[in-house]
């Protein structure tokens, strides 16, 4: 089985083929195509996977190109990781948000919109490409914002593109842990957008143990999102928000953080990567260690400006790991092995969450075989969960719709429209100052 990895300069890529080096059995993939537009990216990465290959038997062959089309044709699964823009890029979102007063994270607020704006236009090609060279084959997406984009590649692939992300599963892990149980028996409630999801409930062996949780102090501040959010405010939900709503329900002090901070999340990131590219010109550099040395710095800073904000100290050992790479590992197997599974995947909604359309893309546990995944039905939000669900939907309609008519005014609205961004004086100039400093939207006039 083949898969081809779109964005394979990337510098997760290792963490994908490390889990593919411990799949054994029948229907396993047997050769990975790495595609990048940066030849010398793809050069690194290439070696990083070598030393993790060596002494592996029968690991799976890899090849690199700068040719997307002979990447995709023929191909089994696509998983598509892209950066559009680069770090670079990333960096240019948060400074001209946060010049602006409002966040400019990746996939939130006023920074998710400018990313999307212009990842959309090249995921869209992604997905026509498929649909044309490789009609059968199955897209996992992980490029961020992971719902929209997901969103968008469904309009032309259907229900052949699943987006994935690590935060739910890191989540559920997290909360069962703390109540003594064992993740892989526990079944988490979890329902939202990508990164704007709360988990209402963890059952086990039938009972739901999350209001267990809930009712004592002491296990509800012992781990990452108990510290991060404060034990009276999950109380007051009565659900665990993921991580990623403490940009919403903190938003003041962690844009105040972000400002006071010496480097943003993305400049750290490109100073870092780029530290790992330079060195892995050298040769005789030891590839896979100077790898892991630079992913460990990266995992113990995530979200360091939330944490410092809330006084939540450093990362815990065991969130260190990762895990969408996981993920994509049981869904491949889930679809080729037709190996029945439950995965909290973004899909398309049918008729799971009423408050939206049946196109919509959501977050939710999905039962996944051979023939795809399927969103399994779960109860409605509460109406403080709904709102801010259907503000945020209606901003990612309006990023597909400026996209693919490239009006200016529409990207405009967007923004206007976001519950992070307060005035649509505001979203004028945040998009006067993507389009200066980003080519990929020289699109919107």
């Amino acid at each position: 089985m083949r898969l081809t990895i779109v964005g394979g300069g990337g510098f997760r890529v290792p963490l994908v083929y490390g889990a593919l080096l411990g799949d054994r059995g029948e229907g396993r993939v047997t050769q990975v195509v790495l595609h990048d537009l940066d030849a010398a990216r793809l050069s690194a990465v290439t070696r990083v996977l070598a030393e993790q290959a060596a002494g592996v038997p029968d690991a799976p062959r890899v090849t690199a190109t700068t040719d997307l089309d002979e990447a995709l044709r023929d191909t089994d699964f696509v998983f598509c990781a892209i950066r559009v823009g680069g770090l670079e890029g990333r960096a240019d979102d948060e400074r001209v948000a946060l010049a602006e007063g409002v966040l400019g994270q990746e996939t939130v607020g006023a920074g998710g919109i400018a990313y999307g704006l212009r990842t959309t236009p090249v995921a869209v090609d992604i997905a026509r490409r498929v649909a044309r060279l490789a009609p059968d084959a199955w897209v996992i997406n992980f490029t961020n914002p992971a719902g929209l984009v997901t969103e968008a590649m469904s309009r032309h692939l259907g229900d052949r593109v699943i987006g994935i992300c690590d935060s739910p599963v890191g989540l559920g892990r997290r909360i069962a842990r703390v109540l003594g149980a064992n993740p892989r028996e526990a079944w988490i409630d979890y329902v939202g957008l990508n990164h704007l999801g709360w988990v209402r409930g963890l059952r086990v062996a039938g009972r739901d143990e999350l209001p267990r949780l809930l009712a004592d102090p002491g296990l509800l501040g012992s781990f990452e999102e108990g510290r991060l959010f404060g034990v009276p405010w999950l109380q007051s939900l009565g659900a665990i928000p993921n991580e990623y709503l403490h940009y919403y329900y903190f938003n003041r002090e962690t844009v105040r953080a972000c400002q006071q901070a010496g480097k943003t999340r993305g400049a750290f990131l490109r100073e870092q990567q780029d530290r790992f590219y330079e060195e892995m010109r050298n040769p005789q550099a030891p590839a896979l260690a100077v790898w892991d040395r630079t992913r460990a710095e990266r995992e113990a800073t995530y979200m360091a400006e939330n944490r410092r904000t809330a006084g939540a100290g450093e990362r815990d050992a065991d969130d260190l790991s990762g895990g969408y790479e996981k993920v994509a590992l049981a869904l491949m197997r889930a679809i080729s092995r037709d190996e029945r599974t439950t995965l909290i995947l973004n899909v398309r909604n049918r008729s799971t969450l009423p408050v939206l359309d049946s196109e919509a893309v959501i977050e939710v546990p999905c039962l996944v075989d051979a023939s795809g995944a399927h969103p399994l039905a779960v109860d409605p939000l509460p109406g403080h969960a709904t709102g801010l669900v259907c503000a945020v939907k209606a901003v990612e309609r309006e990023v597909l719709s400026a996209a693919e008519s490239g009006s200016r005014a529409t990207a405009v609205k967007a923004f206007a429209l976001h519950p992070l961004v307060d005035s649509v004086n505001v979203a004028r100039r945040l998009v006067d100052g993507y389009t200066a400093v980003h080519p990929g939207l020289a699109y919107l006039k």
